[in-house]
């Protein structure tokens, strides 16, 4: 039974709710890639695919508007992979649950696959829309965006045709953008010698949830909590007045999430256990009052657990605690060519223990700049190098850089004008977007992007705003209409 049929536009919102239906995890996306070539295949339209899965679906220009410039569409196909932890679901086989919720549509227990689920259902609505007037359109699905922008990078020169790109991959409505942030990621690991426990020990499962996350672009400034840095700031005093072991430390998840939730199992004597547990309520207090404001939902927990077999080494848990406590999170710089806009951001997204004794350090750096991009790995690699991990960088990728001369910019701009009588804020994000990459393959692109209202991203928390799903149509079937 369909949740979302009686939503406006509905061509694009039964897209959508059908692609709820497809799981589609960052590097397996041959159920969706299959669904898009069913879809073009069932509606008479010309599709293909590349070596790495990128997908291309040709719609012919209207009547009389066949000699118009050929305008490409494109959204990624993949999707944030995320839930809560009482949530039962497995992204590789079960559908994603929409629901509406005063105004917005949000998933059941997990991320809703808006960004960029939206995008790839406001294509297939163009494509087959009868009642639209535009010139010929191509519509790109990349692979792979939210965990290596895999697809973007494997683009080959020739598969596309049009120098004019929209870009459905924005979360703000009323907000056009005309470039991004460059990224890259800086991983460390520690290797950890396992030891036995003492005697007579007490095992406690330390837990901090309910934090929100979010985009580690977009949410980066919100002041929000990071679960790796609140758990860390307990275990690093705690280790200064009890005699403390660690078995485990897992927080975070995705490169490009804020770390929502993180877990230690920590070992001390019997004789320091209510000791122990009375500093772990005055810290959850504490830190309960500093994010009353940003983190309302914050719970921090603990119970007492079976003893594990084995901790980490004294050496280790010393060095693991000051470096995660070092270690940058958050902004760095404000950009001095955007007011209001992030410039350069890092974010400690994960820290995991691994069966081969080694804690790996996921975190991600971001800038407008790509020197800044650079100075920021190499500020993260000195706190890891320091602490005695070894460190790798990711190939990174490379930022946007606005051109205010944008032509299709100012189309887009004229289109919101017109209709919505209101400007629209013209902008670079600070989350990344593969039009970087495209620029690399097709230099002479011109490219904006927009969206409508998204919250949330890359976390359970994820919604969609219904209203603005309805203007950025709109505004989609405007654009269309007036590049000639």
């Amino acid at each position: 039974m369909k949740r979302l049929k009686n939503l406006s536009p509905q061509p694009l919102w039964n897209y959508f709710e059908d692609i709820c239906q497809v799981p589609r995890p960052s590097k397996k996306e041959e159920k969706i890639i299959r669904f898009l070539l069913d879809f073009a295949e069932k509606n008479g339209l010309k599709a293909s695919q590349d070596e790495i899965g990128n997908v291309l679906i040709k719609k012919p220009a209207s009547p009389g508007r066949e000699n118009d410039q050929t305008v490409i569409l494109q959204s990624h196909i993949d999707m944030v992979c995320e839930k809560n932890s009482e949530t039962q679901h497995n992204f590789d086989t079960d559908a994603i649950k929409p629901f509406i919720d005063d105004g917005w549509v949000r998933a059941e227990g997990t991320t809703l696959g808006s960004d960029d689920g939206i995008g790839v259902a406001a294509q297939m609505a163009v494509l087959t829309a009868t009642d639209l007037s535009h010139g010929p359109i191509e519509c790109l699905f990349t692979v792979d965006e939210e965990t290596g922008l895999s697809g973007a990078f494997a683009l080959q020169p020739g598969f596309l045709s049009g120098n004019i790109l929209l870009n459905l991959d924005s979360e703000d409505e009323g907000e056009l953008f005309i470039g991004c942030a460059g990224g890259i990621d800086t991983i460390g690991t520690l290797s950890f010698t396992p030891e036995e426990l003492p005697v007579a020990s007490y095992a406690v499962k330390l837990e901090v949830k309910g934090l929100l996350g979010g985009h580690s672009g977009d949410d980066i400034n919100k002041n929000r909590g990071n679960a790796n840095k609140i758990l860390n700031r307990f275990l690093l005093d705690a280790d200064k007045q009890f005699d403390l072991h660690i078995a485990e430390f897992n927080g975070g998840n995705l490169r490009n999430a804020i770390a929502r939730e993180a877990f230690a199992v920590v070992v001390v004597p019997h004789s320091q256990k209510e000791n122990l547990i009375v500093e772990w309520n005055v810290f959850s207090s504490e830190m309960e009052f500093e994010y009353e404001r940003s983190e309302p939902k914050l719970s921090l927990h603990h119970k007492s657990v079976g003893l594990p077999e084995l901790v980490i080494d004294s050496d280790t848990k010393a060095r693991l605690l000051k470096l995660i406590a070092a270690c940058p999170h958050g902004v760095l710089e404000m950009s001095s060519r955007m007011i209001g806009m992030v410039e350069t951001s890092t974010n400690l997204a994960s820290v995991k223990f691994t069966d081969n004794n080694e804690i790996i350090l996921t975190t991600s750096q971001r800038s407008e700049i790509d020197s800044r991009k650079y100075m920021a790995a190499e500020m993260v690699e000195s706190v890891m190098k320091l602490a005695g991990a070894t460190v790798l960088h990711s190939d990174g990728y490379p930022g946007w850089t606005p051109n205010p001369d944008s032509v299709v910019a100012k189309i887009a701009a004229d289109s919101y004008i017109r209709l919505f009588e209101t400007e629209p804020v013209v902008k670079s994000i600070h989350a990344g977007l593969e039009c970087g990459l495209f620029l690399e393959k097709y230099p002479e692109l011109d490219m904006v992007s927009f969206g409508p209202t998204i919250r949330g991203a890359h976390s359970p928390d994820e919604r969609i705003n219904i209203e603005t799903v309805d203007k950025f149509w709109k505004l989609l079937v405007d654009v269309l209409e007036n590049i000639r």
